[in-house]
């Protein structure tokens, strides 16, 4: 099955602590977490997604993964609009994604083996995954998807007694026995070391290669960003601030710059300052 085509067209989506401190909605001036944001992405893209905390890098992943609906605006896999369908058709494509979160939600006293073996759930029967629970079905697929994590000597540990750095490479073990076509990967090396954190990366951009899966993967680390990816996507504020395969110093600074000056990047051919929108009209893991 091949990774789908991915177009967001005029895309609002609430932020959702967009209320007053009493408890109350905000009704007067909505916060937007993501606000006319147009974007599209071909079959097998990998793409770095950056922009300081609270820009909406999140919120973006969780709405590509249809985790979060859009107040307004579209969101098109292979020119479907997902939020015209019916929970079951929703339900089924979701099964093509997966989303993995920077702190993955794994079950504390689960043996290793048995969450990362979890990854296969969109596509088990009630009697599969109950079996798997009781006894784990394919250890050595386990192992092998570790192993690339550097981390198969934590088979059969309990996922409490492992480290934060532990975790994250567990969820994306578990990435790897999915079959989705399209990977949203927040934040993965957030608690691992340099060296880690590149491999990690290499061991990403290789499954997504190998299965021509597309991968979006928000990141911090910037010059692992500028690395390993062609395309870098910045949001600030919910915005897109550019859109590029080549990113500068200096649009970096205006990137994590309090009061942002965007001329100049207005100015440079390929991208897309915060008033301009980049195209015309037109699975959770866990």
């Amino acid at each position: 099955m091949p990774s789908p085509h991915v177009r967001l067209r005029d895309l609002f989506v609430h932020h959702p602590e967009a209320i007053h401190a009493s408890g109350e909605a905000e009704t007067n001036q909505p916060r937007y977490a993501l606000q006319q944001l147009n974007l599209e992405i071909q079959q097998g893209e990998q793409i770095a997604l950056i922009g300081s905390s609270g820009a909406g890098k999140t919120t973006l992943l969780h709405t590509l993964a249809l985790a979060h609906r859009p107040s307004s605006g579209s969101v098109l896999l292979d020119d479907v609009d997902m939020w015209q369908l019916n929970h079951r058709q929703r339900h089924h494509i979701r099964s093509t994604l997966c989303l993995a979160p920077q702190t993955p939600p794994l079950p504390a006293r689960q043996r290793v083996v048995t969450t990362v073996l979890a990854g296969r759930l969109p596509h088990w029967s009630f009697m599969q995954a109950l079996r798997n629970l009781i006894r784990p079905t394919d250890p050595s697929a386990a192992y092998a998807a570790l192993s690339r994590f550097h981390l198969q000597d934590k088979l059969y540990a309990r996922v409490d007694k492992l480290s934060g750095g532990e975790r994250q490479r567990c969820g994306l073990a578990r990435l790897l026995l999915s079959d989705a076509r399209l990977l949203l990967v927040d934040e993965p090396l957030s608690a691992l070391d340099p060296t880690l954190a590149e491999q990690t990366l290499l061991t990403l951009k290789q499954e997504a290669r190998n299965r021509n899966a597309t991968l979006i993967c928000s990141l911090h680390q910037i010059d692992l960003a500028r690395a390993h990816f062609d395309r870098i996507i910045a949001l600030r504020d919910g915005q897109l601030l550019f859109d590029t395969k080549a990113v500068s110093d200096d649009m970096i600074a205006a990137l994590y710059r309090n009061a942002g000056n965007t001329s100049q990047i207005a100015e440079t051919p390929d991208l897309h300052p915060l008033s301009a929108s980049v195209l015309p009209d037109s699975a959770r893991c866990f």
